[in-house]
């Protein structure tokens, strides 16, 4: 498990990237971005758990990354990792926060996310 300010504080001290609340409808959907240009590499928010194909009542926080697709494939068979939402599902990724998926994954996930958005 990995909480989202675990996230920002990883993001700011690699990349020096602050998150962006681009919406104002959603005030805790945040965007990391590259500086300069302003591609992002992650998007976190909350979703409804039922939007997502989970059971249960309630929303999930996720991360949305982009990935490789060949990684990709080996990935979405592993607790925690679904296929990205409101994103180009060949490219994306969604990873759910409060899974079992390894936090140091994660952390590997977002630095190649970084590097496919350059």
């Amino acid at each position: 498990m990995i909480e989202r300010e675990e996230i920002f504080n990883y993001a700011k001290e690699k990349f020096c990237t602050e998150p962006d609340y681009p919406w104002f409808k959603y005030p805790d959907h945040a965007v990391l971005r590259h500086e300069g240009g302003g591609k992002w590499y992650a998007l976190i928010m909350d979703v409804p758990g039922i939007k997502l194909g989970l059971t249960g009542k309630g929303s999930a926080e996720i991360l949305n990354l982009k990935c490789d697709p060949t990684l990709k494939s080996i990935l979405r068979g592993q607790q925690g990792i679904l296929p990205a939402y409101h994103m180009n599902k060949e490219h994306w990724i969604t990873i759910v926060l409060n899974s079992s998926f390894p936090k140091e994954e994660i952390y590997n996930l977002i630095n190649l996310s970084y590097e496919l958005t350059k």
